[in-house]
């Protein structure tokens, strides 16, 4: 099942994709109840509101739903209830091109968690600002971001799926040269803009394994990263688990796992975003992230 957060006569809606990914189904409908938003719906969605919405839309009744063309899709969480808890050098391929950044030339012994303000987020087709006043050095990063769909503490690894809504692409966009001013990530990271995440919310039950996903990101159609979640240093499990251990994991928080190698910073003499360009993410069965910078 594809979620989705959309705009439509003026008002903030979710909803539900029919199975060519074509229509959206409001969620309201389905349930026969107000659902405002994503996280709304996360609260509620045990297994029977799930196959509800799951019945609803394989039967797909096409004249109650509304063609995607017509709606304007905003990130599946627009607003996040705290920071995103991001990975740093999670592929190893990146850990080499990132020596300028941080200054591990080997792999960590343990996952390497940042916190990226972006409790506003932009969605596929809006505007990332390049902040020209502040940084000449803008950089895009394609990530698999997990979306927590249950409060937990210090979880088990065999248990840490359990805890997963489902899962989307965020494009962790940076001001290198503000993390590198700043020797930590946090600013450099977090201005205005800096996170797009979508273009849906995918139920972990439409993807048989995040770790078998092919990982893709485009500047002006140029392909720049092209990998594979099959190289991230650490599992899934492993992230959630450590990073529940004496850390409260709340319903909604979204997870970022990291970025393979093809950064603009990587390249020699960089390649750093510039107003104008098209960012394309795209992740396997997750759909594609499309941004532009001005």
């Amino acid at each position: 099942m594809y979620f989705a957060t959309f705009q439509y006569q003026e008002k903030e809606v979710v909803g539900v994709l029919n199975k060519d990914k074509t229509k959206v189904f409001k969620l309201s409908l389905i349930l026969e109840k107000n659902i405002h938003s994503l996280l709304d719906f996360i609260t509620i969605a045990d297994q029977t509101a799930l196959d509800d919405v799951k019945k609803y839309v394989e039967k797909s009744p096409e004249n109650e739903a509304l063609s995607l063309d017509k709606v304007k899709i905003l990130a599946p969480i627009p607003k996040l209830p705290r920071n995103a808890i991001c990975l740093g050098l999670n592929y190893a391929d990146h850990i080499k091109e990132s020596h300028s950044i941080a200054s591990p030339s080997d792999a960590p012994i343990n996952p390497v968690f940042f916190s990226k303000a972006c409790t506003d987020i932009i969605g596929t087709d809006m505007e990332i600002d390049s902040h020209p006043n502040f940084t000449d050095s803008l950089d895009y990063e394609v990530e698999l971001a997990v979306v927590v769909g249950k409060e937990g503490l210090n979880i088990k690894e065999e248990e840490a799926l359990d805890y997963v809504f489902g899962y989307t692409i965020l494009n962790g966009i940076t001001a290198r040269d503000i993390q590198k001013r700043h020797l930590q990530w946090l600013k450099g990271k977090s201005l205005d803009t800096f996170a797009a995440m979508g273009p849906f919310l995918v139920h972990k039950s439409s993807i048989d394994s995040p770790l078998e996903l092919d990982v893709k990101a485009f500047v002006n159609g140029e392909l720049r990263q092209d990998s594979h979640t099959r190289y991230q240093i650490f599992s899934l499990e492993r992230i959630i688990s450590e990073l529940s251990q004496g850390f409260t994991l709340k319903l909604g928080d979204v997870i970022s796992t990291g970025t393979p190698a093809g950064v603009g910073m990587g390249f020699n003499p960089p390649k750093y975003l510039k107003a104008g360009d098209e960012v394309e993410c795209s992740i396997e069965k997750l759909g594609t992230l499309r941004n532009v910078v001005r």
